[in-house]
């Protein structure tokens, strides 16, 4: 099943994604006088995702026919929520972003970082370049999204903690991460530095998560591809890894690494793609010195 949060007559709500179309949760609770939340945040935190899964796999191509659809021309995705608890993320998970940024691998522990909500768009947002920094990189990144609490679980056991995946951008002010390391946690906390979308694919529908395929493109050109399979440290180590250190919460989102970085600019439209995801993308703009008061 694929979830995502939509635009539709300039209201924003979850739904099915039903081949190129939606169908409104509210609409399946007329039809079928059930009583979904119709937030995907508050799928996750009352536990109604396994519940509207189950529903789902129960139905048919065809019973999916006699549900009133939005056409994909009428609606725009928009970031599947807004509040995570945690946005987590590890950094140089590929070989090959281990080589470019001059790393040597570590091999059981991952680099780890955290972001908050303040960073968070969706689709088509703009990613701002700020000011305080002159050299921004974008990174297209595998999302895990929790969806049950969870401490201290191992690696067998997060399958069953895991709601599903979204595309991820990542983003850093990487002149601030040159001056000196100790500075990755100031150099990926920037507003609108990182992007969530456009939807939320369920972990039953990954036969195989070392086949996913990630990449970063801009403008249109694939700069960066890398399969999961390539990764230093695997997305259930990550996930047991981090539950060992915070509890970890339904809607918390960790980022897993990108197999490569692409440097910003304005104008610039920037996207991750993941093998049959919908590809999340961003335009890109100079913030300046705005100032909020």
């Amino acid at each position: 099943m694929k979830l995502a949060t939509i635009k539709y007559r300039n209201q924003e709500e979850a739904a099915i994604i039903h081949g190129e179309d939606a169908i409104l949760i509210k609409e399946l609770n007329k039809i079928d006088g059930a009583n979904w939340e119709t937030s995907i945040f508050d799928l996750l935190q009352t536990n109604q995702l396994e519940e509207l899964k189950t529903w789902y796999q129960n139905k048919d191509a065809n019973g999916l026919c006699f549900y009133p659809k939005i056409k994909t021309q009428d609606f725009i995705y928009t970031a599947l929520y807004t509040k995570p608890k945690k946005i987590l993320g590890v950094g140089m998970n590929y070989l090959e972003k281990a080589k470019e940024m001059s790393f040597t691998p570590i091999e059981t522990e991952p680099v780890s970082f955290m972001k908050p909500d303040s960073s968070l768009i969706g689709p088509m947002e703009m990613i701002r370049l700020p000011a305080y920094s002159h050299t921004v990189t974008a990174e297209g990144e595998l999302g895990i999204i929790i969806g049950k609490m969870c401490r201290n679980i191992e690696e067998d056991e997060v399958p069953g903690v895991v709601a599903g995946f979204a595309a991820t951008l990542d983003m850093t002010a990487k002149d601030l991460h040159g001056r000196n390391p100790r500075f990755l946690q100031i150099s990926k906390i920037f507003d609108t530095f990182f992007s969530l979308g456009p939807q939320l694919v369920t972990i039953d529908e990954v036969t195989n998560i070392n086949e996913i395929t990630v990449q970063t493109v801009l403008n249109g050109e694939i700069y960066h591809s890398g399969e999961v399979a390539n990764m230093l440290i695997s997305p259930w180590s990550i996930v047991s890894f981090f539950s060992k250190i915070v509890t970890l919460s339904p809607g918390d989102i960790i980022m897993t690494g990108t197999p490569g970085s692409v440097v910003l600019k304005e104008n610039d439209m920037v996207e991750c793609r993941i093998n049959e995801f919908a590809p999340l993308r961003n335009p890109v703009k100079s913030e300046g010195a705005t100032k909020i008061y």
